[in-house]
């Protein structure tokens, strides 16, 4: 981990910030993300990344903040600097102080920002600020977010009929739904691998899911485990900041279909959040189409994100899309090959 303790002059000044400061700052935002917790960082750390948290205050507090991930990027072309679902800015005169240390930190080539979405209350225009559209996204783009702040009933009564259907089964079967400990990590692992071979979706190492448990459970997650007569059926890891969830990771197996064991757990992971206080909860990536196409294709498609829309759909929730992913190059001719190797598919996606 990095962090610049030197300000310059008529720049804001750059200050160390405590790890639980900065969490406050992070969750008192309002596009709190987990993603952009210290504890993030400290995950990407140890898989392919580096990280840097980079905050300027002045005597009323922190007025801008990014955790930065840095990552080389293949056929040596350099550096590419990464926020994932920030910054958090006051204002342009910060931005411009955070750009400028993040470059001047990182030694980056270009920088990568997926801001989420953005509140009513908010306005960032990157565009002004040199950056532009960019053709590879990081986090999905597009998800599907349900209002959890109305009552259990009308939950229940927003989703489609099918849904409701398979929750009442599951919840009248002898399904057992407990919170999971470090000891359920190997079967679980294992169960995502199955998953993903089912549905052609990439998924981490099992050392991966092993650090995530251990960085944010419990306090920021939790991880919930469906079973019948001790064979596990389904998992899920849940996170919470703020008032958002987020249903990260998730796993199923082909037995035992009957007791809809997915659709048990899921309510359980929405009353987790609901208890955890939050209004909405984010069923993280679907395909990047828009609603008609989504509603037009999902019966025909179980490549990707596919496989796992026929599944969130029906949960009652929102399709919406981020402000996805902009780049600012810093070098314009590196810049210009990583777009090049992208455009020849030299360069695949990153995994989030």
């Amino acid at each position: 981990m990095s962090q610049r303790r030197k300000a310059r002059r008529s720049q804001p000044a750059l200050k160390t910030i405590p790890p639980g400061k900065w969490a406050e700052f992070v969750a008192r935002q309002p596009r709190a993300h987990i993603l952009q917790l210290m504890e993030w960082g400290k995950l990407k750390d140890r898989f392919d990344w580096d990280a840097y948290e980079i905050a300027f205050a002045d005597l009323d507090g922190i007025q801008t903040s990014a955790l930065t991930l840095v990552k080389d990027l293949p056929m040596r072309l350099g550096k590419m600097a990464y926020v994932p679902m920030g910054p958090y800015a006051e204002d342009g005169v910060y931005c411009d102080a955070l750009w400028f240390d993040i470059r001047r930190e990182t030694g980056a080539a270009f920088l990568k920002v997926e801001p989420g979405h953005l509140a009513a209350s908010e306005t960032l225009d990157l565009r002004s600020m040199g950056f532009r559209p960019s053709p590879q996204t990081i986090q999905p783009p597009r998800t599907i977010i349900i209002d959890i702040g109305k009552g259990k009933d009308a939950l229940l009564a927003g989703m489609n009929q099918s849904t409701r259907r398979k929750i009442r089964k599951s919840l009248a079967s002898d399904l057992r739904i407990r919170t999971g400990t470090q000891r359920d990590l190997r079967a679980f692992c294992q169960l995502m691998q199955e998953t993903s071979e089912r549905n052609s979706f990439g998924v981490h190492s099992a050392a991966y899911y092993e650090m995530v448990f251990a960085l944010f459970m419990p306090r920021y997650g939790t991880l919930l485990l469906a079973e019948l007569a001790g064979e596990l059926l389904a998992g899920v890891m849940v996170f919470a900041l703020g008032g958002t969830a987020w249903y990260l990771y998730g796993a199923s197996a082909r037995a035992r279909s009957q007791v809809y064991a997915s659709y048990g757990l899921q309510w359980a992971a929405i009353n987790w959040a609901k208890s955890r206080r939050c209004h909405s909860y984010d069923m993280w990536g679907v395909p990047d189409y828009d609603k008609a196409t989504l509603e037009a294709q999902f019966r025909d498609r179980r490549d990707g994100l596919w496989g796992v829309y026929g599944f969130k759909r029906g949960w009652g929730g929102e399709v919406r899309r981020t402000m996805g992913a902009w780049d600012l190059p810093f070098s314009r001719p590196v810049y210009a090959a990583y777009q090049a190797a992208l455009r020849a598919r030299k360069i695949g996606f990153f995994s989030p």
